[in-house]
């Protein structure tokens, strides 16, 4: 049984405690928030201990997992600090997205975490979906043929406007996570912003992107759109076939070229995603398997190297955008930081 501890216990961290409990291959031995009363709050609630100083919480408790659940700025501020002191004990990590906010920080925690040989995942949980599933298994057996390109968008509502760049750093390590899921390394960036009325921060973008593969793609992403619209649609072509994921995970379809005979994966209520939320513990899910199969390091599921790739994206087109839409190179991510 793995013993699981999270960290920040207020909206997101509440559901990891949740699926904590509920997993059968994990215990939740306690919880760390710096809002005494939320951590008393959640702690009574599941019968477990509570702390607002980690480093005591790591020095009492036995661990083997550690979610990063806390905000911050741009909800990635806070997650550096509570990261390398779980990294530094030696559990492994799961933190929520965006890996960091500040991209220093976040190369300092996927090299932390190699030097250590500790499994570091990020809570890139759109991923984790039967129809992200599929799309992948045909990519794999080579019914797509030659990746042509990919189009996403992803937008919702938020009207947060916390700093110019919150929509971008906040919103799109899942669609850029998403894009590389299917696509691989993108090395590329072209980026241009706009903002909706009465708006300070750059809440609507347009950005095209360029594969190393040499596939090409284009993420429309938006915090200005009702939530009674669909979130996200994805779009991967090849030159043999192409398939579209309408919403994450409501409806799957492959259209190969050479055919009239569809692929259609439907979301049964009965044996699929039955809601958003359920995308979550589907992660969750797949870490702890990884965990509890001594998955080595550099093979988890989407790591702190995934999650830096896209962070490192994410800061390549703010750059086009200042730079009035110049085209930017996208440093690489060596796969090798991660042992």
């Amino acid at each position: 049984m793995l013993k699981a501890a999270v960290v920040g216990v207020n909206n997101i961290g509440k559901i990891h405690c949740q699926n904590y409990v509920m997993n059968p291959d994990t215990e939740l031995v306690c919880v760390c928030d710096l809002d005494e009363e939320r951590a008393r709050s959640i702690a009574n609630q599941y019968g477990v201990m509570a702390y607002t100083d980690m480093q005591t919480m790591l020095h009492n408790e036995e661990i083997d997992i550690v979610s990063i659940a806390t905000a911050g700025e741009e909800n990635g501020g806070h997650h550096y600090a509570p990261a390398i002191m779980a990294i530094e004990a030696g559990k492994d990590v799961l933190v929520e997205k965006p890996i960091s906010n500040h991209i220093g920080e976040a190369r300092e925690m996927v090299r932390l975490a190699a030097e250590t040989n500790v499994r570091l995942a990020c809570n890139l949980n759109h991923r984790f979906v039967p129809s992200a599933y599929k799309g992948r298994e045909l990519i794999d057996k080579g019914a797509l043929g030659t990746l042509l390109f990919i189009n996403m968008k992803l937008a919702i509502k938020n009207q947060k406007e916390m700093t110019p760049w919150f929509h971008l750093r906040a919103l799109h390590p899942h669609s850029i996570d998403v894009m590389r899921y299917f696509g691989g390394d993108i090395q590329r960036v072209q980026a241009f912003l706009t903002q909706a009325p009465g708006r300070t921060s750059w809440s609507t973008a347009s950005i095209n992107l360029e594969f190393s593969s040499g596939a090409v793609g284009h993420l429309t992403g938006s915090y200005d759109m009702s939530m009674r619209h669909p979130i996200e649609h994805c779009e991967v072509a090849g030159d043999k076939g192409r398939f579209i994921i309408d919403n994450v995970y409501e409806n799957f379809t492959f259209y190969p070229h050479e055919s009239d005979e569809l692929v259609v994966l439907r979301n049964s209520i009965m044996t699929g995603v039955g809601s958003f939320h359920e995308t979550f513990k589907n992660r969750l899910d797949h870490f702890i398997s990884q965990v509890k199969g001594g998955v080595d390091p550099s093979q988890v599921d989407a790591s702190g190297y995934d999650a830096l790739a896209c962070q490192e994206v994410i800061e390549a087109a703010i750059r086009s955008h200042r730079e009035n839409g110049a085209v930017i190179e996208v440093p690489p991510v060596k796969k090798t930081v991660v042992k």
